[in-house]
């Protein structure tokens, strides 16, 4: 079985400041430490994150290894899980995130039509 050198990524918290901006989305990640399906969940969030929300969201990531009493607030039951607090109303999508057409639909993210 080969491991997988799996290295943290560098993510800030909710800003408040520009929670309050309309338009703007603000995301909590759910992980369980620096697992392969975890890492592999914040780098989709942050790619389709940077492709359709760019400059307009916010990524918080709590990791339920080192702060499990946080799963409660937002009823978290599966990791990775992602919870969209902004815009409302919530939404969660439990996976990886590898399906970027069903995240943009779970998120209510209307891509640019290309021509």
């Amino acid at each position: 079985m080969t491991t997988t050198d799996v290295q943290p990524v560098d993510v800030q918290p909710i800003d408040v400041t520009a929670v309050g901006q309309p338009g703007h989305y603000a995301l909590r990640l759910y992980i369980a430490g620096q697992t392969p399906k975890s890492v592999t969940a914040l780098r989709n969030l942050q790619r389709i994150c940077e492709e359709y929300l760019a400059g307009v969201y916010t990524i918080e990531v709590i990791d339920l290894r080192v702060t499990p009493q946080l799963a409660a607030g937002d009823q978290i039951l599966a990791l990775p899980t992602l919870v969209r607090h902004l815009p409302t109303p919530l939404v969660k999508i439990i996976g990886d995130l590898s399906n970027t057409d069903k995240v943009l639909v779970g998120l209510d993210i209307r891509p640019e039509p290309i021509n």
